[in-house]
């Protein structure tokens, strides 16, 4: 069950910095929802998403 949990924090993480170099590219791609898209909110929210499941990650492993 811990190896699940790892596995999806990493799909997640992959996911994060996917979206991340994505939207940074062109934040349309990765910010559709919103009313406004920017460089800016593509770091915050997506570059925040990646540090979140990187450290769930690093505790999952080292528990």
């Amino acid at each position: 069950m811990l190896q699940a949990l790892i596995l999806f924090c990493q799909i997640m993480l992959w996911v994060s910095i996917f979206s991340l170099i994505a939207g940074l590219y062109k934040p349309v791609l990765v910010l559709w929802y919103l009313d406004r898209m920017n460089r800016w909110k593509v770091i915050k929210m997506y570059g925040g998403l990646g540090l979140f499941w990187l450290v769930i990650w690093a505790l999952l492993t080292f528990l």
